[in-house]
C-alpha cells in the first residue's frame, strides 16, 4: 500500500492509491473493497509527461498509465473489469479500437467508448473499474 496522508484512508478497505494532482480534487484510484475504481486517465510515460501522438499512440500510452496506476495493488490489465474511453473524435474509433484491442491481448472486460470534447490537450482519456480481491492479512 502507497504512503498516503490519514484523510485519504477510509479504512483497510477504503483508500485512496497514488498520489493527488494538488491542483485536482481526486486520486489517481480509490480502492473500495475488493474494486478499485481508476479515474480518467491520459497518456502520460512515467515520468508524468504527457505523450502527444496518434490515436493508436496514446491508446496504448494511456492503458499503460492505467497499468502503473493498478500495478500499486499487484493488479494488471488482465484484472480490469470495464474500461470507459473518452475520445476528443470518434472518427478516431477504427484504429483506437485496433490498438486497445492489440494492448489488452485476451484481457475479458467490458467496455463504453463515447465522443468527449472535454477530451482536452490529448485525443483520449480512460477510466477504469479493477478487480482485485484484498490480501487475506488486510481484510
Amino acid at each position: 500500500m502507497n504512503h498516503m496522508s490519514e484523510s485519504a484512508k477510509k479504512s483497510a478497505r477504503h483508500y485512496a492509491i497514488g498520489t493527488r494532482n494538488p491542483n485536482l480534487p481526486f486520486y489517481p484510484a480509490v480502492r473500495a473493497g475488493d474494486f478499485l475504481f481508476v479515474s480518467g486517465q491520459v497518456p502520460k510515460d512515467a515520468d508524468s509527461n504527457m505523450i502527444d501522438g496518434t490515436i493508436e499512440v496514446e491508446t496504448v500510452a494511456t492503458l499503460k498509465t492505467i497499468e502503473r496506476v493498478i500495478a500499486e495493488e499487484g493488479a494488471t490489465l488482465s484484472d480490469v473489469v470495464r474500461i470507459t474511453t473518452y475520445l476528443q473524435d470518434t472518427r478516431d474509433f477504427g484504429r483506437y479500437n485496433r490498438a486497445f484491442q492489440q494492448a489488452i491481448g485476451d484481457a475479458v472486460m467490458a467496455r463504453t467508448t463515447v465522443e468527449a470534447k472535454a477530451v482536452i490537450n490529448t485525443k483520449i482519456e480512460m477510466d477504469a473499474i479493477v478487480y482485485k480481491p484484498i490480501e487475506d492479512d488486510r481484510r
